[in-house]
């Protein structure tokens, strides 16, 4: 069985308009990933485990129960008796697109590594084949919190423990972009596989395309490199030099882009943690991510996903 811990945060989730219509869920880029893996992965084969913290609300109780009928392993997903999760509005436009308020400051995991029983969670992931997070995860630790986590980071990956990275970057969560290159060139050169989307990268960094962006982050340490770029789908180069495109089909039923990337990195890293071609591994994420937007909300039905089998 391979072992993959994900590490971030889980939120309140509220879509729709402001004193409108409004429902209620919860959403986080890395549990959202997290649960697609779970979804189209063998329980047999893959244990996917999330690491993170809650209150000891209703809320955060229900979330856990959840998780777990989703079939994924929440031992270490600590519990906070001061804090409760943070919260996030989307709103949508008539194509689609979203925009995001969030209320997090406070969260539980935002506090995860100062939780008494963090040493519990780094056990944990000592334990695992391959550990993931993203730039959010690191985005909503306190300052100190996200040098410890590389240095952290660092030792698994000397342990031969892959590091997988979702850039995944939002400007309003960090003080300046100078601030975000500067802890992701830290992280880079212990990365494994980068899973980026094109539009932060090009936001972030001001590369001109995806070949850019690849050659960019290689000279930075990446062993293996994604690029998504939404509907044009995904181009990558491997540490050996492999590199290819992969095209998406044409989805003529967008309802909601909320988590496409993190739809799109749940099957690549099905296909990858089995060890399938990297163009087979895109195709997959491509595959989902093309289900994932043709419903609202960042976590769609299961029975919307009934019919894919990779």
């Amino acid at each position: 069985m391979k072992k993959i811990a994900l590490i971030g945060e889980c939120m309140i989730e509220l879509n729709g308009s402001p004193f409108a219509e409004m429902w209620q869920t919860y959403g986080g880029d890395s549990l959202n990933t997290a649960t697609y893996l779970a979804r189209v992965s063998s329980r047999e084969e893959i244990d996917v485990q999330y690491i993170s913290a809650l209150g000891m609300d209703k809320l955060s109780n229900g979330m856990l129960t959840r998780w777990q009928q989703e079939g994924i392993n929440t031992t270490v997903v600590l519990r906070d008796e001061k804090r409760q999760p943070g919260l996030y509005l989307i709103q949508l436009d008539e194509q689609g697109e979203r925009t995001f308020l969030y209320w997090r400051n406070q969260s539980a995991a935002r506090y995860l590594l100062q939780h008494s029983d963090y040493p519990l969670a780094l056990a944990q992931l000592e334990q695992a084949d391959m550990v993931y997070l993203s730039g959010i995860s690191l985005a909503i630790l306190l300052e100190q919190d996200r040098l410890t986590l590389i240095q952290q980071l660092e030792q698994l990956s000397k342990k031969g423990i892959q590091i997988i990275f979702d850039s995944n970057y939002r400007p309003a969560l960090w003080d300046c972009s100078e601030q975000t290159r500067e802890i992701y060139s830290a992280l880079y050169p212990l990365i494994d596989v980068a899973l980026v989307t094109f539009d932060d990268e090009q936001a972030l960094w001001q590369d001109q395309n995806a070949e850019a962006s690849i050659k960019r982050l290689k000279s930075q340490g990446v062993k293996t490199v994604v690029v998504k770029q939404g509907k044009q789908g995904a181009i990558f180069e491997t540490c050996s030099g492999e590199g290819g495109n992969v095209p998406t089909q044409p989805i003529h039923n967008v309802v909601d882009s909320t988590s496409a990337g993190d739809a799109f990195n749940a099957g690549f890293l099905a296909g990858y943690l089995q060890g399938k071609d990297m163009f087979c591994c895109c195709q997959q994420g491509n595959q989902l991510a093309g289900i994932v937007i043709q419903h609202k909300g960042a976590i769609i039905p299961p029975v919307a996903m009934q019919n894919l089998h990779f």
